[in-house]
């Protein structure tokens, strides 16, 4: 049965877009990890395929879709074994790119959203700092009104993903130091303006077919027209940015954990130890009952929150439960697998290791465990 959220049109871009993420991209996931990045014609692929604005309008070059297509596509993209890939491809199509169609002037839409959409111009998200991570209010990256009516921008930012690669930065700063929370301002920022530049990429644990980088701005002058949305309400508007951000990391990051419990399922049916199966051990489907109550929990929670804001709501309270509860059930996941895998599932011959490695992403990126407990709470009445 399927969930509200779909429909058999849904179903029929489903399919759609497997074809497209098994015959196009998992065939290159092994060279991309070890090359520490993955080719920039996936972008521009994408984007003449559609992928990357399923949600927004068609006047933009978007298809008109919904969430359900999202989260179709961010499930899909699990298929290409290779966490980073799906990772990098949604700051492009969900992360950096609604806050252009919601917050920006026509101008702007034509200039970063609408060459972002086709992929064309590649965009990274600049909100994390060395001083400020999970606290997005302690950002010092400052912009500054420059005497002729533009701004000049200067400050770190750190562990941006496409940040190595893009061609432009949709980036939070603050532009009053003394107004707390309605200090701050985003800007689109072209990286190949002067002082605008990558000082090193990063080289991580998991989603390394994704490039990481530390970025620097030394004073780099924009016009008025970059900035983003309202002067002193950035903070506001990267927080609903972020809503879009959990539900999409949280969807893809279920459909990864469930091929690998299949994978994981098919190897205990014929993995042979002490005369018999190693899935026929009581323990074992015990362990396999366990998973796969607790990932449908999961993809339930993912399904309930999008169609919920699909229909007009805006459901914080549910999508931090959803980056919640999907963090820990993942890990727990991939855990297990890795460990039924044995030997095999520490090689990396077989991808296991490559899947737990990447899950752990989760419970950081977007906001930490500790911050979705602490606005969950907050729903509460503390």
């Amino acid at each position: 049965m399927l969930h509200p959220l779909f429909t058999e049109e849904h179903e029929a871009f489903r399919a759609s877009a497997r074809r497209f993420v098994e015959s196009e991209l998992a065939p290159h996931a092994l060279e991309w990890e070890r090359e520490g990045h993955f080719a920039d014609w996936v972008f521009k692929r994408m984007g003449d395929l559609g992928l990357l604005g399923l949600r927004f309008p068609h006047e933009y070059g978007g298809q008109g879709g919904d969430w359900g297509h999202a989260i179709a596509l961010a499930e899909e993209m699990a298929r290409c074994g290779s966490g980073g890939v799906g990772m990098a491809v949604a700051v492009q199509s969900e992360m950096a790119t609604p806050p252009i169609l919601k917050f920006g002037t026509d101008e702007q839409k034509q200039g970063y959203l609408v060459p972002a959409i086709r992929g064309e111009r590649i965009v990274c998200l600049g909100i994390s700092e060395p001083n400020a991570g999970s606290d997005v209010a302690s950002i010092e990256t400052t912009a500054r009104p420059d005497g002729d009516g533009g701004y000049v921008i200067n400050g770190r930012k750190t562990f941006i993903t496409n940040g190595a690669r893009a061609d432009f930065c949709l980036l939070v700063t603050r532009t009053d130091r003394g107004a707390g929370h309605e200090g701050f301002s985003l800007f689109l920022v072209d990286t190949d303006l002067p002082g605008f530049a990558v000082s090193r990429e990063l080289d991580k644990l998991g989603m390394r077919s994704s490039d990481t980088a530390e970025l620097v701005l030394d004073d780099v002058r924009v016009p008025a027209t970059a900035r983003l949305g309202e002067e002193g309400r950035g903070f506001v508007e990267i927080m609903w940015e972020l809503q879009g951000e959990r539900l999409v990391g949280a969807a893809g990051s279920v459909a990864g954990a469930w091929l690998v419990w299949e994978r994981t399922l098919e190897y205990a049916k014929e993995r042979r130890a002490f005369g018999r199966p190693i899935g026929r051990f009581q323990v074992n489907r015990h362990k396999f009952a366990t998973m796969a109550t607790e990932l449908e929990a999961a993809r339930q929670l993912v399904y309930d929150a999008a169609l919920a804001w699909e229909r007009g709501e805006y459901p914080v309270r549910e999508i931090s439960m959803v980056k919640l509860y999907s963090g820990l059930v993942v890990n727990r996941v991939m855990n297990e697998c890795l460990q039924i895998f044995g030997g095999y599932g520490y090689a990396t011959e077989t991808g296991i290791e490559r899947a737990w490695r990447d899950a752990r992403l989760l419970r950081i990126g977007g906001g930490t465990d500790e911050i979705m407990r602490e606005v969950i709470s907050r729903t509460m009445g503390f």
